[in-house]
């Protein structure tokens, strides 16, 4: 017969296991797992997902900050491994630091669309409005085409992967589309959430990023006399 003291217990045990597989996620340098991406036409590919982690970003940031994310999947029909990936170094010149919304494949040619993930991101890639960057798998690489180069049939289509990354104690190893829509249920901002057909709106352009021009290797307000001074100054010392 089991006694109250050996249930309680038992339930210690438990909680501190629980809190023990909880730290050990939050505190991995990596995080990867497997979603059900829902093509277009019906079909489902499953894409595996890694990230590379750092520090945390604060010291209240309960989420270590992500340095890398590389996406691999087969096209429906095909043994071909696929690869995207990005890196998230915001010091690097060229245009980087990308979050997947949408990955497809239209008659066996894979497309990705993407946003740029910070305002010196948004500004390396140029701007774009709609503030988003596709690309096509092309002789063995990704290129990166406009909006009318996407075909249709992807245009004003949903998210179907994990937009950003699951918080680490919550991970699953495998997502299924009902799971990848659940994690992105409550994500409000239009360009988060699907491809977009028309630009936005000026203004709602500069609120979300004001732009910014590269000098001596710093990201700064155009004709920013004080903040180029103040660059000159520190490169002297």
């Amino acid at each position: 017969m089991t006694t109250h003291h050996e249930v309680l217990k038992r339930i210690v045990k438990l909680g501190l296991l629980l809190m023990l597989g909880a730290s050990v996620g939050a505190c991995s340098k990596t995080m990867s797992w497997e979603e059900e991406v829902l093509l277009h036409d019906g079909q489902i590919v499953v894409a595996k997902r890694h990230y590379n982690l750092g520090g945390y970003p604060a010291i209240e940031s309960q989420e270590r900050a992500a340095l890398d994310v590389t996406v691999t999947f087969s096209p429906p029909g095909t043994n071909k491994k696929v690869v995207w990936k990005t890196d998230y170094d915001q010091a690097k010149p060229e245009p980087n630091s990308l979050n997947l919304i949408r990955l497809d494949v239209v008659k066996g040619v894979p497309y990705i669309a993407t946003y740029p993930a910070g305002c010196i991101a948004y500004n390396k890639w140029g701007r774009p409005n709609p503030p988003q960057v596709l690309f096509k798998y092309e002789n063995g690489q990704w290129q990166r085409i406009t909006l009318p180069e996407l075909p249709p049939e992807l245009i004003g289509a949903q998210a179907n992967v994990v937009v950003g990354k699951p918080a680490a104690v919550l991970l699953k190893s495998f997502y299924t589309v009902d799971g990848v829509n659940a994690e992105n249920s409550g994500i409000s901002t239009p360009e988060y959430k699907s491809i977009l057909r028309e630009g936005l709106a000026k203004e709602r352009i500069n609120e979300m990023c004001e732009e910014r021009v590269q000098y001596k290797g710093h990201w700064i307000l155009p004709n920013d006399p004080i903040a180029r001074r103040f660059i000159d100054q520190q490169q002297k010392k």
